[in-house]
């Protein structure tokens, strides 16, 4: 496979590590609107090439895959330039900033036949794969409550910088740059957390989005800081069950967690997913009876860029892909449209 990144900004060394260390892969270019950045970039990661407009990447050709790493809004017109070029495609999470763009890139990709995969990295967690594997068997009998969340601290934290003086955070928290706040940022993220573990999907649900009060007047220089900053979906999956989801980047505490809890008819299950650890735990069979937990081995797993570069070898779609990414944003756009106490159904 021939790669070219599109975008250098800072998750693309991400990219650009995990596909220059794979066998068979070769990353050839790298794209950037900023010109003297993507020349930068490519020296840095050894890339051969480097240009500064998607066009002039797509005339000259030359790979047949790209793995796209642009801001938000940009997701949806480079992903479906690519894939009018022939281009499979790997683009990070959110897909789209809407369902409704989400669906034009699943659509365009289906009728091209093309690989299209999404970068939901928690996929990549082995903790949250045996979870889905172990409700799958039935060690936790019929699913009844679910609980997750997804918990950041900037907001009252300096480990990761000064939110307010440091433009890498500030757009987070401006619509008007793009964002729609940590619901869009990492609420995906959470939503495909506990709906792919228990293999459930939300079929009505209430959310309450809030933004706080940070700056004199919501303003930092250009940025309005109006996207929210805390998210709560209280949902109903498609067995009956019910569950809450949410993220908030005042979790003061947590740099960066997520904690997923299953409750069933037979047993429950825990995630706690930090930076650097992960720990999952079962609760089943006898030991329903006096709350004994026992921590689950997890064995290693293959990650999304794997799964993509053998998907375009293979020739065939990987997981998760922009259908499953589409369903997420439908779910995530009912919780902007509602963002009250208002049922919506899904």
């Amino acid at each position: 496979m021939k790669l070219l990144i599109l975008g250098t900004g800072g998750m693309a060394a991400a990219h650009a590590r995990a596909f220059g260390a794979m066998a068979g892969v070769k990353v050839v270019a790298a794209c950037d609107i900023d010109a003297d950045r993507a020349a930068a970039f490519a020296k840095a990661h050894g890339i051969g090439k480097s240009f500064g407009s998607l066009d002039a990447a797509l005339s000259a050709g030359g790979f047949d895959a790209v793995t796209n790493v642009t801001p938000d809004p940009i997701h949806h017109p480079t992903t479906m330039a690519c894939l009018a070029a022939g281009k499979h495609v790997l683009c990070e999470k959110p897909l789209a900033e809407s369902h409704a763009l989400a669906r034009e890139m699943t659509d365009a990709a289906t009728r091209a036949g093309l690989v299209n995969m999404v970068n939901l990295s928690y996929r990549n967690v082995a903790a949250l794969q045996k979870a889905r594997e172990l409700i799958l068997d039935g060690h936790v009998g019929d699913i009844r409550h679910v609980e997750a969340s997804y918990r950041q601290s900037w907001l009252v934290a300096n480990n990761w910088g000064q939110w307010n003086t440091d433009p890498k955070w500030l757009w987070r928290l401006s619509s008007k740059h793009g964002s729609r706040g940590v619901l869009g940022d990492v609420g995906i993220h959470i939503l495909d957390f506990a709906t792919f573990a228990t293999d459930l999907t939300p079929v009505s649900l209430q959310a309450r989005l809030k933004t706080f009060d940070k700056a004199p007047d919501g303003k930092v220089g250009d940025y309005v800081l109006d996207a929210n900053d805390s998210a709560v979906m209280s949902v109903e999956f498609g067995n009956g069950a019910l569950g809450v989801i949410h993220t908030s980047r005042f979790m003061t505490g947590y740099a960066n967690t997520l904690k997923l809890h299953v409750f069933g008819t037979k047993g429950g299950l825990e995630i706690d997913h930090n930076v650097g650890w992960t720990r999952l735990r079962l609760c089943a069979g006898e030991d329903v009876h006096n709350q004994a937990w026992t921590d689950i081995e997890c064995p290693s797993v293959k990650n999304n860029f794997q799964k993509f570069a053998e998907a375009v070898g293979g020739g065939k779609n990987g997981e998760p892909d922009f259908a499953h990414a589409t369903e997420l944003q439908r779910i995530l756009d009912a919780c902007f449209e509602t963002g009250s106490s208002t049922a919506a159904a899904l």
